[in-house]
């Protein structure tokens, strides 16, 4: 399971379960996992909460070391007070807001204006920190705190060029070896090594989306959503301290607490949330990501790799 606090009366969430001394690991982007509470938690997991009576967004969020809007986009949320006892949380690592740059706009500038970092700015969207910024271009302010940004025509995508601008946040852990099969054989890896130990994989939209090992939903958001970058997405407890993630879904056919075998149909791939074609976003948390390793951009992926 992913990691709850014990009860809505408890203090903090229990221990997140780990795999080979790694921590599970799955956006900011799409990008998406956590251990004892002292101050704030690891963010590179994905954790469930149950809010308790007296909990404020605001205290949720920093016990997780996120934003609030990471929370607010994960549940789609009315705005930050839209949160009551005994309601549950998605907590997904991936701090940030979007931002219109205006005329006048600086990095330092909106960093000061939103609690944000220059630095961080700059490296998340691919900027030359000494050039000025265009108006009328939008940027993700990581670590930003402000209402979460409403839809526009074409997404939330952040473009560099024709592709989207999607930093490596860490990941990885033990190789398994064929353990996980692709979620869409013979689709085509488009982007190696990204966000939360992920890669991406295209196919025509509405081709079926496979679960890669033998486990338990824990999540299956199909609200059509941001859902922090993620869209429709799906997330799967493997039992063996790792977890799988597959975005962007036209819809999925799973629900919570469903179990599933390995090769099962989750979901259709689909454009929901930060994406500019139809993928599948897919992390493996707490183990290699095989795909990365033995794929190149631009290769067919095999139901084990490509070699």
């Amino acid at each position: 399971m992913a990691a709850m606090n014990v009860n809505p009366a408890s203090a903090l969430p229990s221990q997140i379960a780990l795999s080979g001394d790694s921590a599970l690991v799955p956006a900011s982007g799409p990008g998406g996992t956590l251990a004892d509470v002292s101050g704030t938690t690891q963010s590179d997991r994905i954790s469930v909460y149950v809010v308790r009576p007296g909990d404020t967004l605001s205290e949720i969020a920093t016990m997780y070391g996120v934003s609030m809007n990471t929370i607010v986009w994960a549940n789609n949320l009315a705005s930050t007070r839209d949160v009551h006892p005994g309601d549950t949380l998605i907590i997904l690592p991936v701090s940030g807001i979007e931002r219109t740059v205006a005329k006048g706009d600086t990095l330092a500038s909106l960093a000061k204006k939103y609690g944000a970092d220059a630095n961080e700015i700059a490296q998340f969207n691919g900027l030359d920190p000494a050039a000025p910024l265009v108006a009328g271009s939008s940027i993700i302010i990581p670590g930003g705190e402000l209402a979460a940004p409403a839809p526009v025509s074409g997404g939330h995508a952040i473009i560099t060029g024709r592709a989207i601008y999607e930093p490596y946040l860490g990941g990885s852990g033990p190789a398994y070896g064929s353990y996980y099969e692709s979620p869409v054989p013979g689709g085509l890896l488009t982007q190696g090594l990204h966000g939360w130990n992920a890669v991406d994989i295209a196919a025509a939209k509405g081709t079926p989306i496979h679960a890669a090992a033998d486990g338990t939903v824990i999540i299956a958001k199909n609200n059509g959503a941001w859902n922090g970058g993620y869209g429709n997405y799906v997330v799967i407890d493997h039992g063996n301290g790792t977890q799988t993630l597959y975005a962007h879904m036209s819809h999925a056919i799973v629900t919570p607490g469903q179990s599933v075998s390995q090769g099962q149909v989750i979901g259709y791939v689909g454009m929901t949330g930060m994406t500019t074609g139809a993928h599948v976003h897919f992390e493996i948390r707490g183990a290699k990501n095989m795909f990365a390793a033995t794929c190149s951009v631009g290769e067919r992926v095999g139901l084990y790799g490509c070699n």
